[in-house]
């Protein structure tokens, strides 16, 4: 073999630290049980994004007020090592008193809700109608040009509406994120 047929890698253009690689990459779904005060969502976050890892959903709310905690749900991509140290680092935080790798219970339930508006006239709207029927959406306002639809589900569920919502006259999206819980008797 010749000098002159011998590539070798580009050079990374991250900031971050390269490791070797370690396994697959996969997303993750991290459950993150927190004292409900100031400053906790930052430092959770910062946590993340201080490591170079991206957070492709969040979505957080108090869920026990009487114990004054929150559930933030955390959407990320990593290899497994990754994802265990982001785990293990969390789990150190003192206001962080439970963190649970949702994505990685057998039976746990994973859902998005979206809000859609729609503008379009004539068969652009009849066939939003049909569309909105068919992903058991609910048309929460309507005006003579335009709806707004809730439709709840799945990612993929929620992808596939607005895929099809886009020819059809689609002008805006909010979406809350993942949510998740695990089935069964266990809890937080």
């Amino acid at each position: 073999m010749t000098a002159s047929n011998v590539t070798t890698p580009a050079p990374s253009q991250s900031v971050y630290p390269v490791t070797p690689d370690q396994g697959d990459v996969r997303e993750a779904v991290l459950a993150v049980i927190v004292d409900n005060e100031p400053g906790v969502l930052s430092r959770v976050v910062g946590l993340i994004s201080a490591r170079g890892y991206n957070i492709e959903s969040l979505t957080v709310a108090e869920t026990d007020v009487e114990k004054h905690t929150s559930r933030i749900t955390i959407v990320t991509q990593g290899t497994p090592a990754k994802i265990e140290q982001i785990k293990a680092q969390l789990g150190r935080l003192v206001p962080v008193r439970r963190v649970i790798d949702v994505s990685a219970e057998k039976d746990a339930l994973e859902r998005e809700l979206a809000l859609i508006k729609v503008v379009s006239v004539g068969d652009q709207r009849l066939e939003a109608m049909r569309v909105a029927d068919i992903f058991r959406a609910r048309a929460l306002d309507t005006t003579p040009t335009s709806f707004v639809f809730e439709v709840t589900g799945a990612r993929e569920k929620i992808n596939a509406f607005i895929d099809l919502m886009r020819p059809l006259g689609l002008s805006e999206i909010s979406r809350t994120g993942v949510l998740s819980i695990r089935r069964g008797v266990t809890g937080d």
